[in-house]
């Protein structure tokens, strides 16, 4: 079924674009870190939250205060109902607070890791957390060149 707005393929659980779009973003991270000499295990092991899921990556080696880093990619669309609202206010407020909920899903995690939420609008704005994320890699990745 398709809404009268055609924004059931950016919100449905099950359609494949999300999918898609999640798998898509998460390998460009890992990727990132490779990139930048870091390396990473994604879909890693142990790290179960208490609903049986994971996060989608891991560095292998420590990112801050020799902590591990570990991040979860979530795209969301603010056009969704849920959203909108806060949406209409400025550009990238829906990834702020899918991020801040990212956040409070893994709050289990006990300071043991470093937790970095990847979020993003499927419209293309990143959350503040995703965007110095990828500067510190960048940062990194400049430099290992140097």
């Amino acid at each position: 079924m398709v809404d009268a707005r055609g924004l059931h393929s950016f919100v449905c659980k099950k359609a494949p674009g999300k999918t898609i779009r999640h798998h898509s973003l998460n390998d460009l991270i890992a990727r990132s870190f490779s990139a930048a000499g870091v390396p990473v295990a994604k879909e890693p092991t142990g790290l179960s939250r208490s609903d049986g899921k994971r996060p989608d990556g891991l560095s292998l080696v420590p990112w801050q205060n020799s902590k591990a880093l570990c991040w979860d990619v979530t795209v969301i669309c603010p056009l969704a109902d849920s959203y909108i609202s806060a949406a209409a206010c400025d550009a990238g407020v829906a990834a702020e607070l899918a991020a801040s909920r990212k956040e409070l899903k893994y709050v289990g995690l006990d300071g043991r890791y470093v937790f970095a939420p990847i979020a993003f609008e499927n419209l293309g704005v990143p959350s503040a957390s995703t965007r110095q994320l990828l500067s510190d890699l960048g940062g990194r990745r400049q430099n290992d060149i140097s």
